[in-house]
């Protein structure tokens, strides 16, 4: 899955700040760009980690172009962080389960358009 983040440009004495749109209450920051990128993939990470111990839907990604357009933003930097919904999983358990090859193929292609592992894929689909 990936989650628009928007980057507000540091100065000598201030922080990059990063807001992610479609987590409302979720930001981070960081003393360099790259430090702010990392921290906000954990952000993004614990807030959905949350979301997912309290039950709640998990909301989707809207698209990069659409937040581009909202002038809150206007004049900050755009990127894109990506977040596998199994990793945050407390325990992961390794299950067999048989398919049709047809329904496989269909989820193994929903899963690499969404960038996403198939594991990952059927995570993000059951929370939904």
């Amino acid at each position: 899955m990936h989650y628009p983040i928007a980057v507000e440009t540091g100065t000598g004495t201030q922080a990059y700040g990063v807001v992610v749109p479609d987590l409302p209450g979720c930001f981070s920051a960081g003393d360099t760009l790259d430090e702010a990128m990392d921290n906000a993939k954990e952000a993004i990470e614990l807030w959905l980690e949350v979301a997912i111990d309290d039950g709640m839907a998990i909301p989707q990604p809207g698209a990069l172009a659409d937040h581009q357009r909202n002038r809150d933003f206007k004049g900050w930097t755009w990127g894109l962080v990506t977040v596998d919904l199994a990793s945050l999983s407390d325990k992961a358990e390794r299950i067999n389960i048989t398919l049709p090859s047809r329904v496989l193929r269909r989820i193994d292609q929903a899963a690499k358009d969404a960038g996403e592992s198939r594991s990952g894929y059927i995570a993000r689909r059951a929370l939904a």
